[in-house]
């Protein structure tokens, strides 16, 4: 599934998510064991569908929703979800426009949502389910338990790949010291980033669905995934051949994290994707980026002073200090933090591995 169609789920869950006064409204029809008919919108597009039902254009109210879903026609609201426009409202969709449902309430909203491009809410009376449509795109919702336990079992195999992403972290940083990364080591990193980011789309649709009570998991998951992004980004920029803006980063990161796991978990097929070369034994050679950035109080314009002079990182840490003093921004103090800062990083790379 594209970003775009994402984020558009999530725009149509949050709308809907517990704690929310529409959400209020649907449980109360689904406790009664009735069922609705909802469109959030009240543009041309919909006015064109519309036929018959009475005008109201009063307060949303979680108990008036309910009071109307009795009626047999839809229930029009506005957009902001502040008023009840319509009720008792025919939909007339054109019928040439292709439905998989089944139903004749469901049949509508779907083809309803295709015409116009608007939220459509069908309660099915007999299923109890809710279901959501918009454009194209139809997203059922869970039952809110079901979706903790979702949740946490995903979590649970989250701090898996974020316990395997530190540990490859670490291991490239001591091979960059060592000037003995290749190909593979760059990939495996960036490859567990994209597998993390994967997953945090996925506890972020139940997070968004679960509203007020998915609160904990929202932060458990924040404070998982930390980091993780900003590291690859770094990763890409030092190994790429071509030299890569923040920006541009971030976009090939994201076009990765979309692709099919098979893609992510071929190698080989990650090296090119990424240009780090066709054979993933192949030595690579750092810019520097991400280790200098591990230095306190180095500024990002000084950093890339550093990587334009020197080139790489093995000539960045084997430079003396009247080398570096001739860097840009840098000075006779600042090139004596660089150096014992690198130093420091190199001796903590070592012990993480257990090579002190």
């Amino acid at each position: 599934m594209s970003r775009g169609s994402e984020s558009d789920i999530l725009e149509m869950v949050r709308m809907v998510a517990p704690g929310t006064p529409l959400r209020e409204g649907l449980d109360n029809v689904l406790h009664a064991h009735g069922g609705a008919l909802i469109v959030l919108d009240e543009g041309p597009e919909v006015g064109s569908i519309v036929d018959s039902g009475f005008p109201l254009d009063i307060p949303f109210a979680p108990a008036s929703l309910y009071e109307l879903s009795k009626m047999d026609g839809a229930i029009v609201l506005s957009a902001d979800l502040k008023r009840i426009r319509k009720a008792n409202v025919h939909l007339v969709p054109d019928s040439s426009i292709l439905s998989t449902e089944t139903g004749i309430r469901h049949r509508t909203a779907e083809r309803a949502a295709k015409a116009t491009g608007a939220l459509l809410i069908a309660i099915s009376q007999r299923r109890s389910v809710i279901s959501l449509y918009r454009g194209q795109l139809k997203h059922v919702l869970e039952e809110p338990a079901l979706l903790i336990g979702k949740a946490n079992q995903a979590l649970a195999t989250t701090v898996r790949y974020r316990h395997t992403f530190n540990d490859m972290v670490r291991r490239l940083t001591m091979l960059e010291f060592e000037e003995d990364v290749s190909a593979q080591d760059v990939a495996l990193v960036v490859q567990q980033a994209a597998i993390l980011l994967s997953v945090k789309v996925e506890i972020d649709r139940y997070v968004a669905e679960l509203g007020s009570e998915g609160r904990l998991i929202g932060i458990q998951l924040h404070e998982l995934i930390g980091g993780v992004e900003a590291e690859a980004l770094l990763v890409l920029r030092d190994y790429a051949e071509n030299a890569l803006s923040r920006e541009m980063a971030a976009e090939r990161l994201a076009e990765l994290a979309d692709r099919d796991s098979d893609d992510i978990l071929n190698t080989e097929w990650l090296c090119r994707f990424l240009h780090l070369g066709p054979d993933p034994d192949h030595p690579l050679v750092g810019r520097g980026i991400r280790i200098l950035s591990r230095l306190p109080r180095l500024p990002d314009g000084v950093i890339g002073h550093l990587v334009d002079h020197f080139g790489t990182f093995s000539r960045i840490q084997a430079a003396n200090l009247e080398q570096l003093d001739q860097v840009e921004g840098v000075g006779e103090a600042r090139a004596r933090a660089i150096q014992s800062g690198l130093s420091r990083l190199q001796e903590d790379a070592f012990a993480a591995s257990g090579r002190i």
